[in-house]
């Protein structure tokens, strides 16, 4: 059974991804999917109070629970196995390649958002990076 890491962050990308992985297990064997969702490391604001900053933390907590449950319901629904998800904390590039190398994933997924080659440039690009450190295939869905 190959098994396939699909990250996602809520986007129509991500959930193009889902489709795209789902169309493949359609199309061949049975494939395994664990899906992440990287929050980026804590931001401090030096003027908010220590209640508010935890307040802060649990939302983002939250939202990252959602587009886990949202992106494991698609997946389902699409006839994928969801074997696991993710909720790291950190730099999104270095947490997806760090998951699928601890999982040995055969291949990372992810959506783009179709910056281009500029868009890229100036902006950086998680997916760019992903592939630039991954040490196994990467499929980028539009």
């Amino acid at each position: 059974m190959l098994k396939f890491l699909i990250a996602v962050d809520g986007s129509v990308h991500a959930k193009n991804a889902i489709e795209a992985v789902a169309a493949l297990a359609r199309a061949s064997a049975q494939l395994e999917v664990i899906l992440v969702n990287v929050r980026n490391d804590p931001i401090y604001y030096a003027e908010l109070p220590p209640d508010a900053l935890q307040e802060l933390e649990a939302a983002v907590l939250t939202q990252q629970a959602r587009v886990l449950q949202e992106a494991a319901a698609l997946a389902r629904a699409s006839g994928l196995t969801v074997s696991a998800t993710r909720d790291p904390s950190g730099t999104e590039a270095t947490e997806i390649v760090r998951a699928a190398e601890e999982l040995g994933v055969d291949q990372i997924v992810m959506g783009t958002r179709g910056m281009g080659a500029i868009g890229g440039l100036f902006m950086g690009s998680v997916a760019q990076r992903v592939v630039h450190l991954a040490k196994t295939p990467v499929l980028l869905v539009k």
